[in-house]
């Protein structure tokens, strides 16, 4: 007789490991013979028809990014190479776990999506208006949105499993305290920042690599909401921040960000006192002094928020030559997944929608087929390659992207440096708010954990705040616990 509380596969099989994906020794790569992973993660990205399954609601605008500072000498992708060089982009911002008719002015992360038009084909950058994450594991996302979205019974987000779930992830700490301070919710999408958040690698026309993280500076000003200014926006007008944008390039107030970058030497990762590759964390810009490379204006609305807002397709794994990914363990399930849920959510040929194509140079392969291919299918060309009929090519161009890994295939806990635990820097960023600020962190923290059914889910979720930081943790004691 079956076990109800042994999991296991879609098969039945058991599963050995449910919170850490298999890699290849402990700094390595994620393997593809991690079927439990590839298996969860496709389950999760069909859950949904046929919104996004996370961002499903967004905004979106054309714009164009110009090279301030040339970084030959960092990367040899071609769109970075010169100063004063422009290239047209397409940036959508969204909030994360509610539904296309939620409300733009919940307290939730904002995605931060870039797709760079370059000649060497699409470059997407996907990150968020926070520099860190909730996990560093990718096999426990689907746990996590699940946490975040409706109740399975109830049919609304219920503050048991929100915090029910943090209070097994200690290194959500972090994020959790970014969340709910000031920043939480920002005023609108031109008034906040945004960050690539992984580690991604950078290599130049000499094979040399470096490690880097993307900050995008907004020039309008941070101004963030409130909860109760928030609430009432959201009675008001729940699509606030959309209109905003909408009408800020309208009137011709072009929102614009400065683009940084923080390089780390390839070979600094090994001795960092925080694992680099680590999502959940960030460097020290004592450490790693943030580098202008660019300007990133917003000019152009989209003529039809379908074909283009709704359509456009992201993915962590669209890269250009000189970047590359790291052994970021949660960008790594997203190379995955992402392109995975476009081809679920949009079909097969979503690259053919023209917000998706290339437009600096074209594509050139051998895809055919398909349902919903609208153009000529490759016509009477050969699709299979090699071929004598001078059919597009490899080109054979050295490819030194990518890691030294060994070891054996297993299930790796993550390799701690130093000064790493999931605490330091959630406490770190809690001294450096205002008594003004930590006040209000408090304020949000206990108006949804007090909500709470379950006295042990709020003790835990008090003590990991409280290793963050005691003061913190006093007050939420305070707060919560009369």
């Amino acid at each position: 007789m079956t076990d109800k509380n042994k999991l296991t596969n879609e098969a039945g099989a058991p599963i050995v490991n449910n919170q850490l994906s298999q890699t290849a020794g402990p700094d390595g790569p994620i393997v593809l013979q991690d079927n439990h992973l590839i298996e969860k993660l496709a389950q999760f990205d069909r859950e949904r028809i046929p919104e996004r399954v996370v961002h499903a609601k967004g905004s979106g605008a054309y714009g164009n990014f110009k090279v301030t500072k040339n970084i030959s000498q960092f990367t040899k992708a071609a769109f970075l190479n010169t100063a004063g060089k422009e290239t047209e982009v397409f940036v959508r911002f969204s909030t994360v776990a509610g539904e296309k008719g939620s409300a733009d002015t919940v307290r939730d992360p904002r995605g931060f999506a870039i797709k760079f038009y370059t000649e060497e084909g699409n470059y997407d950058l996907v990150g968020n208006n926070t520099p860190i994450f909730f996990l560093r594991d990718p096999i426990k996302f689907p746990d996590f949105i699940h946490s975040q979205k409706r109740d399975p019974y109830t049919h609304v987000q219920e503050p048991d499993n929100v915090w029910d779930f943090f209070s097994h992830t200690p290194e959500a700490t972090h994020q959790f305290i970014w969340l709910f301070g000031d920043r939480g919710i920002p005023a609108s999408y031109r008034h906040m920042d945004g960050f690539g958040s992984h580690t991604f690698q950078w290599m130049n026309a000499k094979g040399e690599s470096f490690w880097v993280k993307y900050h995008f500076k907004t020039n309008q000003g941070i101004h963030c909401m409130t909860s109760s200014d928030a609430i009432k926006i959201a009675g008001e007008n729940p699509d606030y921040h959309h209109l905003d944008l909408l009408k800020s390039i309208e009137k011709g107030e072009f929102p614009s960000w400065k683009v940084f970058v923080q390089i780390m030497p390839i070979l600094d990762a090994n001795n960092y006192r925080f694992n680099p590759f680590d999502v959940t964390k960030v460097w020290s810009l004592k450490d790693y002094p943030k580098q202008e490379i660019g300007l990133m204006v917003l000019n152009r609305n989209p003529d039809n928020y379908f074909a283009e807002v709704e359509q456009v397709a992201f993915s962590p794994a669209n890269f250009v030559p000189g970047i590359g990914p790291s052994p970021d363990k949660m960008l790594q399930g997203r190379l995955f997944s992402y392109g995975d849920t476009q081809r679920y959510r949009l079909g097969i040929n979503h690259t053919k929608i023209p917000v998706n194509c290339p437009h600096a140079t074209r594509a050139s392969n051998y895809s055919r087929d398909g349902a919903m291919r609208m153009d000529n299918n490759g016509g009477r060309s050969k699709n299979y390659e090699p071929n004598s009929f001078g059919g597009p090519t490899q080109s054979n161009a050295p490819y030194n992207s990518g890691v030294s890994s060994q070891g054996i295939t297993g299930y790796y806990p993550w390799k701690l440096h130093n000064d790493d635990n999931d605490f330091v820097q959630g406490g770190d960023l809690y001294r450096i708010m205002g008594e003004a600020e930590k006040f209000r962190l408090v304020d949000n923290i206990s108006a949804s954990l007090s909500k709470v059914s379950k006295t042990e889910i709020i003790l835990k979720s008090i003590d990991y705040f409280s290793k963050a930081d005691s003061d913190l943790g006093n007050r939420l004691k305070k707060s919560i616990l009369k």
